[in-house]
This record gives C-alpha cells, sequence and structure tokens, in this order.
C-alpha cells in the first residue's frame, strides 16, 4: 500500500482552485506529491496507524454552526474517518467560535510555524450525506451539530467521484446489518399516505448511511419561488429553469494602493426570460432531526434579477475555468415602452 494508480490520481487530485486563495499551510500541502503526501497523511493527519488514504480533494466547505464563514479545506477521505484540513484564517474568522474550536497551540508566535485545524468526521459517527441541486454540493451529517459539513465543491465530476469513494469505503465498516425489509409498493415506499407528497429519493447503503438526493419536486418548488419573484409576469406551466449553477459575485474594490476584488457565494438561476441571483443557505436544510427550529433565514433569498430581454452584451475572460462571465444590462427606468427598432428598420 498504496498503488502506483491511488498515489498518481491523489497527486492529480491536490490541486489549490486558482481562483481562491488560501494560507501558506495549505499551500505546503498543496506542493507535496506521491509518496510524500502519503506520509504526511499518515504522520500528520491519520489518528489510526492501519488506515490508508483512499481519496483527496480540494473544496470550499462550511459548517453548521458558522453558516456564513466559508472557508477552503483540503478534503481526505480514509478507510477510518473524513479529515477536513482548514484554513488557520478559519479560526479568528468568528468570534463565535472559540467553543467550537479548543486552541491550544494557538498563541505561536514564530512565523516559521504555519497553524492548520484539522476537523475529524469519523465513518461510524455519519449518519446522512444530502446531495444538492445538479450535484454542485454535498452535505455530510453526523450525530450532532458540530458534526454537519457542506462541501461546496461547485462541480458536479468532483461530487460524483467523492461520493463514489465514500460508498466504498463505507461498504469496508463491520456493522451489525439492518432488518430485513418489508416488501413494498412504490408509493408507500417513497410516497406519504397523509400528504401524497412525494419524499426526497433515499438511497440506504449497507453501512446504513443514508444517501438522500432531490426529488423533481424540489425543481418544481424553486421554479415556483422564482416565478413569485417575477410579480406574476409569467406563465407559471409554462415556465422552467434551464440553469442552476452554485457561482461567485465578483465585487471589485478599486483602493490606492492596488485594485482588489472579492468572490461572493452566489446561486444562479437561469430561465427562459430572466436571469436571477440568490444567496442560498447550503447547510441548513433539509432540517436535521435534532433542530428544534427552523433557521433564521429562508433557503433562497433574491439578491438581484433582470429579464434577459434587457440584456445588452455578455463579456468573456480569456483564461481558462473557471470562467469570468460579465452581464452588461440596459439600466432604463420605464423598460416596457422600449420599441425594438431595428425590426422597423431592416425587417418589414
Amino acid at each position: 500500500y498504496p498503488s502506483e494508480f491511488l498515489m498518481q490520481k491523489i497527486t492529480e487530485d491536490n490541486q489549490i482552485p486558482v481562483h481562491l486563495h488560501v494560507s501558506v499551510s495549505l499551500q505546503y500541502v498543496a506542493g507535496l506529491k506521491g509518496r510524500a503526501l502519503v506520509e504526511f497523511f499518515h504522520s500528520n493527519i491519520a489518528e489510526v496507524e492501519n488506515e490508508e488514504l483512499r481519496h483527496l480533494m480540494w473544496s470550499s466547505v462550511l459548517f453548521y454552526k458558522t453558516p456564513n464563514v466559508e472557508v477552503m479545506a483540503c478534503v481526505l477521505l480514509s478507510t477510518k474517518a473524513i479529515y477536513f484540513l482548514l484554513d488557520d484564517s478559519f479560526i479568528h474568522a468568528d468570534e463565535h467560535q472559540s467553543d467550537f474550536w479548543n486552541k491550544e497551540n494557538s498563541d505561536c508566535e514564530n512565523s516559521s510555524f504555519h497553524l492548520s485545524c484539522c476537523f475529524v468526521l469519523k465513518l461510524n459517527d455519519l449518519q446522512s450525506v444530502n446531495v444538492g441541486l445538479f450535484d454542485q454540493y454535498f452535505r455530510i451529517t453526523g450525530h450532532s451539530a458540530d458534526h454537519i459539513v457542506t462541501c461546496l465543491t461547485r462541480d458536479s465530476y468532483n461530487t460524483h467521484t467523492f461520493i463514489q469513494q465514500l460508498m466504498a469505503v463505507l461498504s469496508l465498516l463491520a456493522r451489525t446489518p439492518s432488518p430485513e425489509p418489508v416488501d413494498k409498493d412504490f408509493y408507500s415506499e417513497f410516497g406519504s399516505k397523509n400528504t401524497g407528497k412525494m419524499e426526497n429519493y433515499e438511497l440506504i447503503h449497507s453501512s446504513r448511511v443514508k444517501f438522500i438526493y432531490p426529488n423533481e419536486e424540489e425543481i418544481g418548488d424553486l421554479a415556483f419561488l422564482v416565478a413569485e419573484k417575477m410579480d406574476g409576469l409569467t406563465n407559471l406551466p409554462s415556465f422552467n429553469i434551464l440553469l442552476y449553477v452554485l457561482a461567485f459575485q465578483v465585487n471589485h474594490f478599486e483602493g490606492s494602493a492596488q485594485n482588489t476584488s472579492s468572490l461572493q457565494p452566489k446561486t444562479l438561476i437561469l430561465t427562459s426570460s430572466d436571469l436571477f441571483i440568490f444567496d442560498e443557505d447550503y447547510i441548513s436544510y433539509p432540517l436535521p432531526e435534532f433542530a428544534k427550529e427552523p433557521p433564521k433565514r429562508d433557503k433562497y433569498q433574491l439578491a438581484d434579477g433582470r429579464r434577459i430581454r434587457d440584456l445588452d452584451r455578455v463579456l468573456m475572460g480569456y483564461q481558462t475555468y473557471p470562467q469570468a462571465l460579465t452581464f452588461v444590462f440596459d439600466d432604463v427606468q420605464n423598460q416596457d415602452l422600449m420599441q425594438n427598432l431595428t425590426l422597423d428598420h431592416f425587417g418589414e
């Protein structure tokens, strides 16, 4: 252990997304290759001597107790646990985290010493995995509020690969088998007889961990919410969502020394007539079983919305992925009085 193929795969995956900035400690981890990376895992991270590193992924993560702080993490999946190697700046990002993170070595003044905190979620504590719409993110749920983490991969391939690797590792766990299920028909299996409402599609793994996928009604609810924001200007039956993607909105600051920009996480939704930007709560929904009250904010909050007919031009950057798009709209007060003069001039 490990095989050459696995070491090559982990080395290829060990790349920080270029648009995200991380601390020196995580940059050091990203510079490790092959056997050095595996030795780093066993000497600094692994809790058990005989556990195997199976998968590595860089992703933004959110914690249930700090839903407003998105932080970059190196996610390491082993045969015993999921490790989140976090940016050390995360500790100082929120004053309410002092009880969440027990810091003993936080007063190190030596600049050559770089601290990273590592959040560990043991596979035996894992209860469910919720996959987000279009595999843009997934939420891992343990037995308490401290053990709920959302990985915002913003990439269906990364999500799919991690879920597959997680299922494979869970298959190695020795848990008591679940009782044999009673044969049920389709409606009693997936529906509630009281409401007639379809539940989310659940796959119960042999390790008794639930993998929960969104059903078609979730898209329908989102389409209804978006249509509501349009003040009833659209015909709802013919209204549909063409694109749902987790993106970043670039806020540009013109400073005296140098121009800087910050990336604000947003959900972009494209319909046949409008472009919407939402602030979405990726961690609180669906409600965990121990939640005593609903979250303080709605799952979707409209940040901006524009009509496609008012779109003047789209500017595209020349860099490789991730691609930067700038949408330029005509900012006209009385939009409905605008006439399309090109048709009168050039056409019959």
